[in-house]
C-alpha cells in the first residue's frame, strides 16, 4: 500500500490510500467510506482485487486527515471537491465509484461533478432517502466520543452500538475496533473522527437536500446497490423506488445484515466481482 496527502483547496491536507498495481488494465475503484470512517475499511477489499488499483481516502476530520476548527467546512457537500482533488492527483482518470453510507450519496455527486471519469458506482446501504430515525441514532453515535481503556472494551462498545455488522469471529471485530479507535495521548481508544463532524448534519441544512436528483443523474451509468437487510438507513421501499427509477440498476440485499455491509460478505463477493469485472 502507498500512502500519500493530498492538500484540498483550503489547504487542508487529506490521507489517501492506494494500493495495487498502477499499471494493472482494469478500472481502479475509488472507495469511498462511510460519515465517520476511514480509506482503512477498503483495505480487506483491495486485499481481495488486487492487483486492480483500489485508491480510497480519509474525509477531512477523520483518520489522518486534518481536522477543522469550524464545524461548517464539515458539510458533506464541501467533500466531493475534495474527492475530486484526490482523483486527479491520483491519477484516477476513469474509475468504478464504490459508496458506502455518506460515501454513496458522493458517488452521486460525482456523476454531476465529474461525469466523464465515471465508469460504474457500487452503492453500499445508501439511497436519496433515509429512515429518520436511523439517521437519528447514527448522528447521536457518531457525536460522542467514547473513550475506552483496551480493545476488548472497544469491541463490546461497538458490539452494543452497532450489533447488526456480519462480523461473526472475534478476529473480524477486533479489525473493525482498530480501524474505528484510535490511541489517545491520555492512553485510552477514542474514535478516530472529530465528533464536530455531525454538526452540520444537526444543523439540518444537509440533511433537508433532496438527493433524488443525485441519484437520476446515476442512470446513464451502471449502478449495484446493495441493501442490508436489517438496515436502520435504507430502507425496502426506497430500494424499491430506487429501482424503478433506474431500471437496469442491479441490487442485492444481504439478510440479517445492519449498516453497513462490510463488502466482504461471501454472498456479495461473486455479485461485487461480476459487476467490477464488466467495467
Amino acid at each position: 500500500m502507498r500512502e500519500l496527502f493530498v492538500s484540498n483547496r483550503v489547504g487542508r491536507r487529506i490521507h489517501v490510500s492506494d494500493w495495487g498495481d498502477p499499471l494493472d488494465p482494469r478500472t481502479p475503484v475509488l472507495g469511498l467510506p462511510g460519515y465517520a470512517r476511514s480509506a482503512r475499511d477498503f483495505g480487506h477489499v483491495a486485499a481481495r482485487l488486487t492487483p486492480r488499483r483500489v485508491v480510497s481516502l480519509d474525509y477531512r476530520g477523520r483518520g489522518r486527515s486534518d481536522y477543522e476548527a469550524d464545524w461548517r467546512a464539515y458539510d458533506p457537500r464541501t467533500l466531493v471537491d475534495d474527492v475530486r482533488q484526490v482523483a486527479v492527483a491520483t491519477g484516477l482518470h476513469r474509475f468504478v465509484a464504490i459508496g458506502t453510507s455518506l460515501g454513496g450519496i458522493l458517488a452521486m455527486a460525482l456523476a454531476v461533478a465529474m461525469p466523464a471519469s465515471l465508469a460504474g458506482v457500487v452503492l453500499n446501504d445508501v439511497g436519496p432517502a433515509a429512515v429518520s430515525g436511523g439517521a437519528d441514532y447514527l448522528i447521536d453515535y457518531m457525536g460522542r466520543d467514547r473513550p475506552q481503556p483496551d480493545w476488548p472494551g472497544a469491541v463490546a462498545e461497538l458490539q452494543r452500538n452497532i450489533p447488526n455488522l456480519s462480523l461473526r469471529t472475534d478476529e473480524e471485530w477486533l479489525a473493525f475496533a482498530r480501524n474505528t479507535f484510535r490511541r489517545g495521548e491520555d492512553g485510552l481508544l477514542h474514535i478516530d473522527w472529530d465528533p464536530a463532524i455531525v454538526k452540520p448534519l444537526q444543523a439540518g441544512a444537509a440533511r433537508a437536500t433532496d438527493l433524488w436528483p443525485l441519484f437520476k443523474a446515476l442512470r446513464p451509468y451502471p449502478v449495484l446497490a446493495i441493501r442490508g437487510g436489517l438496515s436502520m438507513l435504507l430502507s425496502a421501499e426506497t430500494f424499491d423506488a430506487m429501482a424503478a427509477a433506474h431500471p437496469r440498476m442491479r441490487r442485492v440485499t444481504l439478510d440479517g445484515v445492519g449498516h453497513a455491509p462490510t463488502l466482504d460478505e461471501p454472498m456479495l463477493c461473486e455479485t461485487l466481482d461480476d459487476f467490477l469485472d464488466c467495467l
